[in-house]
């Protein structure tokens, strides 16, 4: 069987998160977010992991989950992203 980490292209193997790059119409605000919504990402798939390995409840993941995505629409409101960016 083969180590998850090691075929996973998004992760490196001291586990740390590995970004993609980001290719949209610049703006720094734009780079901003992607990098915001990476971090949110990577962030989302550590609490599913916990929780499916049974270190977190169901209702404590929902709550983190939650105050991410509030965060993430935080970051987006602040950067003076509209609906249509």
């Amino acid at each position: 069987m083969s180590d998850f980490h090691s075929s996973n292209p998004w992760q490196d193997p001291d586990n740390r998160p590995v970004y993609a790059k980001y290719h949209g119409e610049f703006s720094p605000q734009r780079l901003v977010f992607n990098a915001n919504l990476q971090e949110f990402a990577h962030r989302l798939n550590q609490i599913v992991i916990a929780q499916g390995q049974g270190r977190m409840t169901d209702s404590d993941a929902l709550r983190q989950i939650e105050q991410l995505w509030q965060a993430l629409k935080r970051s987006r409101t602040g950067l003076g992203l509209g609906s249509s960016d």
